[in-house]
């Protein structure tokens, strides 16, 4: 009888045993509590707490309402290897007219995507937002207008990179009426949430 080589146990436990602590970081990530998780899976607090600390390994019945929540594949839930393709698959989100690219696939610290700003519909005034953090951007192509409090009026062009505090209320959008602007986005978890899951 054949019998896979050692090896892949080992690996095969390690990221099992990864699973927990994964499942903490995108918990954390996404501004959870073990109560607000457990009413949106239907999986009891102390079960969820046990799974978070590697007391029990996650069943696919557990995995599958975690993954809606967070809003990542189960294979990237539990974080297995992909043997021999070192690529990112890109999953684009939309949220608030705009398209979020992701270019890392590891939860938690900071994390890079490319933003779609479409043409300008209307001149509105901007909805200035405050959170916690630090946020960065290098705009790849058009233009972006950047507010920062009620005194700094940028235009920041293809080629400018831009960084500032995120509890200064600001923001950020496209003023060409005909092309869209593509920028390449730095923040950490607490900019993430704000930009991706709150509605």
């Amino acid at each position: 009888m054949s019998r896979e080589p050692a090896h892949h146990d080992a690996e095969d436990r390690a990221v099992l045993d990864a699973v927990g602590a994964r499942l903490r970081a995108l918990r954390k990530q996404a501004g959870l509590t073990l109560t607000a998780l457990a009413q949106r899976t239907d999986i009891t607090p102390s079960t969820l707490s046990r799974l978070e600390t590697g007391r029990v390994q996650p069943n696919l019945g557990q995995l599958l309402p975690l993954s809606r929540v967070y809003r990542v594949p189960i294979d990237e839930l539990v974080d297995a290897p992909r043997v021999g393709d070192p690529r990112v698959h890109l999953h684009p989100v939309r949220r608030f007219g705009l398209t979020f690219i992701p270019l890392i696939r590891r939860a938690g610290g900071v994390q890079a995507y490319k933003v779609v700003y479409p043409p300008a519909r209307s001149l509105a005034a901007p909805r200035m937002r405050t959170h916690e953090g630090h946020e960065w951007f290098y705009v790849l192509s058009g233009s972006v207008r950047l507010v920062l409090g009620s005194e700094q009026d940028f235009l920041v062009e293809a080629g400018e990179a831009v960084e500032f505090d995120t509890r200064t209320p600001h923001w950020i959008g496209n003023p060409a009426e005909r092309e869209s602007a593509e920028v390449l986005v730095v923040f950490g978890a607490q900019g993430e949430r704000v930009h991706l899951h709150e509605d």
